[in-house]
């Protein structure tokens, strides 16, 4: 059979597995998504597709590069062939538990404080899944060569895992990568990324240690046996450190880089022991500094400053300090062979379309707002394509004729190994009504859940996924034009890590976690607030 022939004849074989196994795959996202665990404690979630995947035939390595909700999944038929990559991602955000309704109420027992699947991650994994089976289901009927790798990376959410499996070799070998995300910002809906690709992000906690408050003032209250005293001066302790810091970073913000290019900064207190009131100096306080830049020179500068200010805070405060990595990406690297090979399959899928039940929960939705429903409530751009060229010249048209990437993601770390195609099918978004301003974050969050509103993103990305897969398996050619791109970009630009080989990534912190009740059952904190 010729390659075109049976590249046809193995994607329709994939497709169609697909389309069969869409109540299955439905079922798969609603659990990952009532799951909704947060960054470095997937634990139930990794687990699942350990699981699933090893009954698929896979060979799985739980807890991969050293990361206890991590793994590495492979498959391989026949000898030789290509060796092609994708993944799931499935952590979920503090603080934004919502329920597939259509009113904002949190999942049935849980606080509006616990996790929930924003993005959603959920549909991410969901849908890479599907492609991944669709292709193995394919290449097994039509006895194509080649090896199937999938990985599981948890903490996207502060871009913790890409960057140690990257570290530890596990894109090494790989031929092509397909990076999916549903689409979350125009006009980057239901496309693939052409030039402009995701900048750096670097993030980094400081940690104040007041370990020697004795030492703060020798001759304090010389008659007292008790060296802090009521009476007595005691030292700033951790908290004074980490307030210093806080204020001192808030205030330099602006005088940190110009104010363009898109660059921003987070911040993020850790908890950890300060619950205790007592006449002592707090013993140890934590802050966490995420920040997204265009080029590698503007973070580099941002982390000068941060370092500075915490250096002095500690001084200050009478701290020792410490500092731990959690994060450091390179920005991403395009490679237009696949995104036009990926675009080709998308357009052959087409956008998603949303049925009546979709468009009657859009609408119920609306109505709780004191919004007129309208007859099609979904924005218009969730149900279009857009060629990557197209969306290349609308996203150019907001940003600075220097400034080669924009917002980040950590999928840019695999963009160093092995040709990269990054691509966006449309989550379910409902068009703004005049004069009322955005919808509530809870709106996006429950269209995420709800079946009929998020199935149609799941499909769509799967199929394009597999048909772009059984193009690579099929057309040695594509992939050849991929790897002298790919080539030629790094000679061009060379990136060094950033990072050493021997980076342990960061799971030992007050990460946002939940305690088991003796049930079994998963408590959250902080609980819904009293009455």
């Amino acid at each position: 059979m010729a390659a075109a022939s049976k590249a046809t004849a193995s994607k329709a074989t994939a497709q169609q597995w697909i389309t069969e196994n869409m109540d299955r795959l439905s079922a798969w996202h609603r659990h990952i998504w009532d799951l909704a665990e947060p960054a470095w404690r997937e634990y139930r979630s990794a687990q699942w597709y350990v699981d699933l995947l090893r009954a698929e035939g896979f060979t799985v390595e739980a807890g991969s590069a050293d990361m206890p909700t991590a793994f590495s999944a492979e498959w391989s038929l026949g000898q030789g062939g290509p060796v092609l990559l994708t993944y799931a991602e499935y952590d979920a955000v503090p603080g934004n538990c919502q329920s597939a309704a259509t009113d904002p109420s949190p999942r049935d027992g849980l606080s509006p404080y616990a996790p929930g699947h924003t993005d959603p991650h959920s549909a991410l994994g969901i849908s890479t899944l599907a492609g991944l089976l669709g292709a193995k289901h394919a290449m097994t009927v039509h006895g194509i060569a080649g090896t199937l790798k999938y990985t599981g990376e948890p903490a996207e959410k502060v871009q913790g895992s890409k960057v140690v499996h990257g570290l530890r070799g596990y894109y090494d070998g790989v031929d092509a990568i397909v990076s999916f995300h549903p689409f979350y910002m125009l006009p980057l809906c239901n496309t693939a990324r052409w030039d402009t690709q995701c900048g750096s992000y670097y993030s980094k906690i400081y940690t104040f240690v007041c370990d020697e408050p004795e030492t703060w003032q020798l001759n304090a209250n010389p008659n007292s046996p008790i060296p802090a005293s009521h009476s007595a001066a005691r030292a700033p302790g951790a908290n004074v450190a980490l307030m210093s810091m806080y204020t001192s970073s808030r205030i330099m913000q602006d005088a940190m880089l110009p104010s363009f290019g898109g660059w921003s900064l987070s911040d993020a207190i850790f908890t950890q022991g300060q619950a205790t009131a007592d006449n002592l100096p707090a013993r140890i306080a934590q802050i966490q500094y995420s920040w997204r830049c265009p080029t590698l020179e503007m973070a580099e500068h941002v982390l000068t400053v941060l370092d500075r200010n915490a250096e002095h805070a500690a001084a200050m405060a009478h701290c020792t300090l410490s500092n731990t990595w959690v994060a450091r990406n390179r920005p991403g690297r395009t490679n237009h062979v696949l995104a036009q090979a990926l675009y080709n399959n998308l357009e052959s899928v087409g956008a998603p379309q949303y049925g009546p039940a979709a468009i009657a929960a859009a609408q119920q939705i609306q109505q709780k707002l004191g919004i007129e429903p309208m007859e099609k409530p979904f924005l218009d751009e969730c149900e279009q394509l857009i060629s990557p060229q197209d969306a290349e010249t609308a996203l150019r048209e907001h940003l600075a004729p220097w400034q080669k990437n924009w917002t980040s993601d950590d999928y840019v770390e695999m963009t160093h190994y092995a040709p990269t195609v990054r691509f966006y099918v449309s989550r379910p978004a409902l068009k703004p009504a005049p004069g009322q301003g955005a919808y509530p974050g809870w709106v996006m969050n429950a269209l995420g859940g709800i079946a009929e509103t998020i199935d149609p993103t799941i499909e769509v990305a799967g199929k394009t996924i597999a048909g772009t897969f059984m193009d690579l398996l099929t057309n040695p050619e594509t992939l050849a034009a991929a790897k002298k791109e790919f080539d030629h970009r790094t000679a061009e630009d060379p990136m060094p890590v950033l990072l050493p080989a021997d980076f342990m990534p960061p799971t030992e912190f007050a990460w946002p976690d939940y305690s088991a009740t003796p049930d079994g059952e998963r408590v959250w904190y902080p609980k819904a607030a009293r009455p």
